[in-house]
């Protein structure tokens, strides 16, 4: 459930960039429901009626379905007559007064997550920037979707099953890469409630002790992190997207508060006051 309401709000995000970059009056979308081969209907915008709300689009059927089917956009000029497609869905379709159309499907890892459209109320051809545009929009969902993925594989890697006990201090890598790898991920997740159980579990990795009196700012921390792991600073301005000259900032303030003088000595002390796994 939470995966789908992440991505149902990056379904939204980008339909309303899709509206803003063409002009298109209406856009509507959803995501391939878990275990069934169709899209279900759950963002709308400039719609007048509830008649594509929920509607559940069947691979293969309708232009959506289509475009599901052969992975690629499908567009039509004119919805209710057009031959290019199947007429499961013309009842909710002329309700909403749509005449041109295009769909987009979103891939993720050859395969579809979801389909994006745009549309007219009147039968014209939606051009190539019209096109451009919801590809680039469903290239959005694409790239948030895999982020997600990352959060979630990262999210069950940090928490193993009690019965398993590997290694003790290969343990302590895997959670230490795993909590360098949330941090990381967390600033480009847009759904603030997977960032929260993202920092959240991050926090879980860690023990702060009760007498820790260095407080770092999210960003020294994160920095401090990928140093833990043995990052050079250019590895760890490449992972977070930050400049090498940015990252060392960073790191000189975060071991100031941390009393230390050497990168060495101050991820000794983030460990010891349970500000580091």
């Amino acid at each position: 459930m939470a995966a789908e309401v992440a991505g149902a709000v990056e379904i939204r995000g980008a339909l309303a960039r899709l509206r803003r970059a063409t002009g298109l009056p209406i856009a509507f979308g959803g995501l391939v429901e878990a275990g069934r081969p169709r899209v279900r209907i759950s963002e709308l915008t400039g719609t007048n009626t509830a008649a594509l709300r929920s509607l559940a689009v069947t691979s293969g059927n309708g232009l959506g379905g289509r475009a599901v089917a052969l992975a690629r956009p499908c567009a039509v000029v004119d919805y209710s007559v057009s031959r290019q497609i199947s007429h499961e869905y013309d009842i909710p379709v002329a309700a909403e007064g749509i005449r041109s159309v295009l769909a987009v499907p979103v891939v993720v890892r050859r395969r579809v997550r979801g389909v994006l459209y745009g549309a007219l109320r009147t039968a014209q051809p939606l051009g190539d920037r019209t096109l451009g545009a919801a590809v680039a929009a469903a290239r959005d969902v694409e790239q948030a979707l895999i982020v997600q993925d990352e959060a979630r594989g990262l999210l069950a890697a940090a928490r193993p099953e009690p019965a398993v006990v590997p290694d003790a201090g290969a343990a302590w890598e895997q959670v230490r890469e795993a909590h360098a790898a949330l941090r990381a991920l967390a600033p480009r997740i847009a759904d603030p409630q997977l960032r929260a159980e993202l920092l959240t579990a991050c926090g879980l990795l860690t023990a702060p002790a009760p007498e820790a009196e260095a407080v770092l700012a999210p960003r020294e921390l994160d920095v401090l992190t990928w140093v833990a792991a043995g990052a050079t600073n250019a590895a760890v301005a490449e992972r977070l997207g930050l400049r090498p000259e940015t990252v060392k900032g960073y790191l000189r303030s975060a071991m100031r508060k941390l009393g230390a003088h050497t990168r060495g000595e101050a991820v000794s002390a983030a460990r010891r006051t349970g500000l580091l796994p």
